[in-house]
């Protein structure tokens, strides 16, 4: 009878120690396939919300980490230059990038948009200009807007700062325009006194020529929806608006108007708070479209030794860095209890299966003192282990799957994942980045335990490699075995 067949018979006539060892290794098996059924569903959670997050990336001043630098009088940021961010465009982690001059501006004769809700009244007032330096917009390559109707800038367009612009269905709805017609913005530069009483200083009529018009597509723009939260539905409110009161002009037309109403305050009010160095010079903010979301560190780690003192790298994927702790923290737990199953298997099956040896002892003198090969006998042995533990592991794969899930649900709703990452439940984003809204309801709801074929190979590869080494130690004492004295 060759090992295979003896094998085959070990585990069926021995059906005590058979048993045991299936007992073990499917009570551990369930451990570990819980544990990596977690981690598994996690790393999804962090895969998937960073995909629908995109990668993009903006550079910015970090206040964060450099309070103790503000509080200093004497200090001076320097303004980040056209060449520098076009060097860091140049990056191979970058698909394309531009660079936005941004102005506020009021209107009285222009109307800007509102939604009708209770709570959006008094909410935002006036137009925010984005300057574009590429043509094709950011924005609509992105598909945070889309373009209904007309087109997008032409370069020369771009290069000339000609007086062309993009307008939100809404604001055309609410002036009575279409695209080819010249629309008059009329801004207005006010003066307030300490009662908070406004007086306007003086008015610039600026005409545009409508060469666009879009909707925005980021954000569901409800009125009176999500009734159980009013601070979101408020959040969502603002977004909206901010989208549809956004007017897409060249770059060197918003940098003229500034221009031009900071040489009119300097005449109507010299000595204006509004008046300083800074305020006369170009200022962009750059945004990086990266071809993927994992190239987000690579990224980072390239671009951060470019830039100048007290800047940092921001990425739109960094909301799911602040609000994701609870992710976080499953995630590490459950890699834990991956790695203290796997010690506590290997040692457990190694002392059961080796105990089993010493009581197999004569059997295994018997068959090498017949002149079978030590080879033949060690595989006979893993051959015995591979069956049982086999079986075990894909029992276990199942109600493992569902001990993972109980677990998961358990700690989701219990105070054990809290931290201060996650006091503020929502990020929000109105950073160059695009007006985006996470919260952790969102990552929660798209946490899902389930049957994938990552979880399954991964579990098979742990379950059976550990296995495997734990037949090491028992695979020794066969070595050592002197069929003399045992027969003896």
């Amino acid at each position: 009878m060759n090992f295979i067949k003896r094998a085959l018979c070990s585990v069926t006539r021995k059906k005590g120690k058979s048993l045991i060892l299936f007992a073990v290794i499917f009570v551990l098996g369930n451990v570990i396939a819980g544990a990596i059924a977690i981690q598994q569903s996690t790393q999804n959670v962090e895969k998937n919300v960073k995909k629908q997050l995109g990668g993009t990336a903006t550079i910015q001043i970090d206040y964060e980490n450099n309070q103790e630098e503000f509080a200093k009088e004497d200090l001076k940021i320097e303004q980040l230059k056209i060449d520098l961010m076009k060097k860091v465009g140049e990056s191979p982690y970058v698909k394309y990038y531009d660079y936005n001059a941004l102005a506020m501006v009021q209107t009285k004769e222009l109307k800007s948009a509102s939604l009708e809700s209770e709570q959006s009244g008094g909410m935002m007032e006036g137009f925010t200009l984005k300057g574009s330096n590429y043509h094709k917009i950011l924005d609509v390559e992105e598909k945070n807007i889309k373009l209904v109707a007309g087109k997008v800038f032409t370069q020369e367009e771009i290069d000339n700062g000609k007086n062309v612009g993009l307008i939100s269905s809404k604001v055309a709805e609410e002036n009575g325009l279409s695209v080819g017609d010249q629309m008059v913005m009329d801004t207005r530069t006010y003066d307030y006194n300490e009662n908070g009483d406004e007086k306007e200083l003086f008015k610039t009529d600026v005409p545009i020529q409508i060469i666009g018009i879009f909707e925005p597509t980021t954000v569901e723009m409800k009125d009176k929806e999500n009734k159980k939260n009013e601070e979101q539905n408020m959040n969502q409110q603002y977004m909206s608006m901010q989208q549809l009161n956004t007017i897409y002009l060249p770059n060197k037309t918003v940098l003229e108007i500034n221009k031009d109403n900071i040489e009119k305050l300097k005449k109507v009010d010299p000595d204006s708070p509004y008046l300083s160095e800074e305020s006369l010079e170009e200022y962009y903010t750059p945004v990086y479209v990266l071809k993927s979301p994992d190239d987000v560190e690579a990224f980072k780690q390239e671009t951060q030794p470019l830039l100048p003192k007290l800047y940092t790298v921001k990425a739109s994927t960094d909301q799911y860095e602040q609000i994701g702790g609870s992710m976080k923290k499953m995630s590490q737990i459950s890699g834990y209890v991956v790695m203290i199953a796997v010690i506590a298997t290997l040692l457990i099956i190694s002392l059961v299966v080796l105990l089993f040896m010493r009581d197999r002892k004569h059997e295994l003198g018997i068959y090498l003192s017949l002149g079978d090969k030590r080879s033949h006998v060690m595989g006979q042995i893993i051959i015995e282990m591979l069956i049982i533990s086999g079986i075990a592991l894909i029992l276990s794969l199942i109600t493992g799957n569902f001990l993972g899930k109980m677990v998961s649900e358990s700690l989701l709703n219990s105070d054990l994942l809290n931290n201060s990452n996650d006091q503020m439940n929502m990020f929000m984003g109105f950073d160059g980045l695009g007006t985006t809204e996470l919260t952790t309801d969102d990552i929660m709801n798209a946490y899902e335990v389930k049957f994938s074929l990552g979880y399954i190979v991964t579990y098979l590869v742990v379950g059976l490699g550990t296995v495997l080494m734990s037949a090491i130690l028992p695979l020794l004492y066969i070595v050592r075995l002197n069929p003399k004295k045992i027969m003896m």
